[in-house]
């Protein structure tokens, strides 16, 4: 029983390590990393409070040396959905009902746990799984995820405290209550830190999940429900699976406590995960949340007034950190012709200098995309570019797939401002420039604003105030998080909430309190102190 209340622990963003050499944290993840290599890993499902292994195995490989083989996880099949349904479920009412400061406990206890004993071994799981270098890593596994632990803890007493105005002799009361049956988190392989939120966010308000990670983030994902289970996550709030898309989804989709979906991937899936709610609509005990973040074809526009070197660094590290595969990274770039000659030197001098190779070579800046699905559409990509007179490679342009999936930072000068790699995702180290006439400001605008379906990340490079606030306002509609004078890559949670429109999601801003409020279902109470014991209103009475 509540008996006060309680103030959370004041948030604050988690200071980044800098993992330089002869500091502790760099020799602890050097150390860590190269145990965890040694060691192969039989990864379970997490169903209630059972480790489930099938004889179903599937290896998890090092995207930068694909033939070793970190461990296996167990794949499972429709039957394990149903089970994991029905522990969700069965876990529900005590999840539920439990004081929110003892949910709160559990997450803020994994947050100092992650910040401390579980940082070296989450990063190296994820430098190894997702061929991330240290930075990256660090940045997301152990900083983002923790943020997210923290400040959600701080958004949902935010919620709880949102109460209506009483007027004399009633008190009103606002509940936010769980939602009504289970919550289905899909997750991507980019962002370990996205991988922990979507499930514990909706779990964090009371709902219980079925959480099924991307098959290439699975190594990472195990290491996460541990973290979780250790902090005190009660069996079956979170249950993990290994099971292929429409097999999940033909169980999930149908069932009638399916309550609301959490997502990242992509714009294709979702849509079709959308359309398939759509048609079973009749089947639910209620219309289920619908919350994704679907990708996007960020853009850099830089006006004439920009500093090309700072132009420059906003490409070369908004496009090519973790190799292009985050969903904000810099796609597409317009540059007026006044600065390109300086932009392309300083352009090409950084790529000149970029090592590639292997994670736990601190000096590379440069790793591995993540499979040979991906570096095959990527290469293509690529080719077809080696193949047009619409387009031309300026720098990089090689790739490699015989130890790892390595593809060179990649930079396309195009003459056509609708050609493809303008145009859609790629999802990989390439960034297309465009070089527009530096009179032709305003034209540009309309161009950066309609030449692709999504609206999830941009930025604006100018000294000009007057251009720099006419393109804000002009491209009010083509990103959810738009940038003035930086890279269009790395929001941080309670600062920069995350999320875009059109064809790039729902924008219900993922680390800000926009998004827990997703997963809570409002009651409003009145309570009237003295009831009223006649029906008649005074307008009833006759005039004297």
């Amino acid at each position: 029983m509540a008996t006060g209340f309680f103030n959370v622990p004041t948030p604050v963003n988690d200071p980044i390590k800098s993992y330089a050499p002869g500091s502790p944290e760099r020799a602890e993840l050097q150390q860590t990393y190269k145990e965890l290599k040694s060691q192969e890993l039989d990864v379970p499902m997490y169903i209630g409070g059972d480790r489930v292994f099938t004889d179903n195995k599937k290896p998890m490989l090092q995207p930068h040396d694909h033939k070793h083989i970190l461990g296996y996880f167990s794949e499972g099949d429709a039957s394990h959905v149903e089970q994991a349904i029905n522990a969700a479920l069965a876990a529900r009412e005590m999840w539920a009902n439990m004081t929110w400061e003892h949910r709160a406990s559990i997450f803020l206890k994994a947050a100092e746990l992650l910040a401390g004993p579980w940082r070296a071994r989450m990063n190296a799981a994820t430098m190894l799984g997702q061929s991330k270098n240290a930075y990256q890593a660090e940045i997301d596994s152990a900083c983002e995820f923790i943020d997210f632990l923290r400040f959600n803890v701080q958004f949902m007493t935010d919620i709880y405290k949102m109460q209506p105005e009483s007027a004399p002799g009633v008190w009103n009361r606002m509940e936010h209550r769980p939602l009504e049956g289970f919550v289905f988190a899909l997750t991507p392989f980019n962002f370990t830190a996205i991988a922990g939120n979507l499930p514990a966010s909706v779990a964090m308000m009371g709902n219980v999940v079925v959480w099924k990670p991307a098959n290439t983030q699975i190594y990472a994902a195990q290491f996460i429900m541990e973290l979780l289970l250790e902090a005190g996550l009660p069996d079956g709030v979170i249950n993990l699976v290994y099971v292929d898309g429409p097999t999940a989804g033909d169980v999930i989709f149908n069932h009638a406590d399916f309550a609301g979906i959490h997502f990242t991937g992509s714009t294709g899936v979702f849509q079709n995960i959308w359309k398939t709610i759509g048609n079973n609509i009749h089947k639910y005990k209620t219309y289920p949340r619908i919350v994704g973040e679907t990708g996007g074809k960020d853009f850099i526009l830089a006006h004439s007034s920009a500093n090309a070197k700072a132009v420059a660094t906003g490409i070369t590290r908004g496009a090519f950190e973790y190799q292009g595969q985050k969903c904000s990274a810099a796609s597409r770039a317009y540059i007026p012709s006044n600065i390109w000659d300086e932009v392309k030197e300083y352009i090409i001098e950084d790529l000149k200098s970029f090592k590639m190779g292997p994670p736990e070579d601190f000096s590379n800046f440069i790793n591995a995309v993540i499979d040979e699905k991906s570096f095959d559409k990527i290469a293509q990509y690529i080719e077809n570019a080696k193949n047009s007179n619409e387009v031309e490679i300026i720098a990089g342009g090689g790739y490699d797939k015989s130890k790892g999936y390595f593809i060179e930072p990649t930079v396309l000068l195009s003459h056509n401002p609708q050609y493809v790699t303008m145009c859609e995702e790629v999802f990989g180290p390439v960034i297309t420039i465009y070089v527009y006439d530096e009179n032709n400001f305003e034209e540009t605008l309309e161009l950066v604003n309609s030449t692709s379906p999504y609206a999830l990340t941009g930025a604006i490079f100018g000294r000009d105030r007057y251009a720099v606030e006419y393109a804000t306002q002009k491209l009010e509609q083509a990103a959810g998080n738009f940038y003035i004078n930086d890279k269009p890559t790395g929001a941080v949670v309670g600062q920069q909430p995350f999320g875009g429109a059109r064809a790039s999601g729902t924008n219900d801003k993922a680390g800000s309190m926009l998004n827990l409020l997703r997963w809570v279902s409002a009651r409003s109470i009145k309570e009237t102190f003295v009831s009223p014991v006649d029906y008649r209103y005074p307008f009833l009475g006759e005039d004297k």
